[in-house]
């Protein structure tokens, strides 16, 4: 493969990550190009030697969206390091996919149950007091009170648990990428 070639899908494999990430990444191996190029050797052996741009293009993706998360702690870059790390393997979607999904699935639940308690808490905050229950105006503020304290608690813990559940899967992605590595990389024979 040419370097033009070569530079041409691993910019293709980079498209729609931000343009100095893939200014950064094409420079980065257009030096390995012109080092190769010094050093005696062809365009395809520097090319060969580097491996496949698609591979490349993935993993440079999965970093920066590791590196984003790392760098800010919110739901796009949580939702973009998710993606990362699932797309360095395939056939890990067949496995982690579903169990991804079963357990994203029940925290968006709990977070709709955590945000519909505390508005239930208002509700019975604001109306409760109108509507003479038992115990008086005295419960219905405490009782209402209660239930966004609740939910306010329970949004806490979850924000937790959605983090932590976010940095596992970064662990498992630099995990993965770290034991696959080697079974990737083209071996060199000496």
């Amino acid at each position: 493969m040419t370097r033009q070639a070569f530079i041409d899908r691993l910019r293709l494999g980079l498209s729609g990550m931000p343009p100095q990430a893939i200014a950064d990444a094409i420079a980065d191996y257009e030096a390995h190009f012109d080092e190769g190029l010094a050093a005696g050797r062809s365009e395809e052996e520097v090319a060969a030697a580097l491996g496949d741009p698609a591979r490349l293009a993935r993993e440079l993706r999965a970093e920066i969206g590791l590196k984003k998360w790392e760098e800010q702690r919110n739901p796009s870059a949580a939702a973009g390091a998710i993606f990362a790390v699932l797309g360095l393997g395939a056939i890990d979607l067949l496995i982690l996919l579903p169990i991804l999904m079963a357990v994203a699935g029940t925290l968006f639940g709990l977070i709709i149950a955590v945000v519909a308690v505390f508005f239930a808490g208002g509700v019975v905050f604001a109306v409760g007091p109108f509507f003479q229950p038992p115990g008086g105006t005295a419960a219905a503020l405490l009782g209402g009170i209660g239930l966004m304290a609740l939910a306010s608690s329970a949004g806490a813990v979850l924000t937790l648990i959605v983090i932590g559940f976010v940095n596992a899967l970064v662990w498992y992605g630099r995990l993965h990428y770290r034991l696959l590595k080697p079974a990737i990389e083209p071996q060199v024979q000496g």
